[in-house]
């Protein structure tokens, strides 16, 4: 799961290990960790960049060794930048929103 470590990515991701998944996150602060432990879940911390293809990939690789496979990939994580017009988005801020939002989901 990327985006585990707050909103709804930390939601989900402790609402599945209470359901009896064991859980891999990428950028996981340990606070979640304890808490899909509390829940009898193995749960595995990767920090790394999705936007980085060469992270996605060795973040399943070493999630699916590490869990034994994978049955879901839950894409939570997002970026976006806030800006009063849309003029005013700059084309790095919109590259780096698609690397994460888009690009990522296709190296994951």
């Amino acid at each position: 799961m990327t985006g585990g470590d707050s909103g709804i990515g930390r939601a989900v991701a402790i609402a599945y290990a209470r359901e009896g998944s064991d859980v891999a996150i990428s950028y996981l602060p340990r606070e979640v960790v304890a808490l899909i432990e509390q829940e009898g879940r193995k749960a595995i911390a990767s920090p790394g960049d999705i936007s980085n293809e060469r992270f996605c990939a060795k973040l399943v690789k070493a999630a699916h060794k590490q869990l034994g496979g994978l049955d879901i990939l839950a894409c939570m994580a997002g970026k976006q930048h806030a800006v009063d017009k849309i003029a005013d988005l700059t084309t790095a801020q919109f590259e780096d929103t698609y690397r994460v939002n888009v690009f990522a989901l296709f190296g994951l």
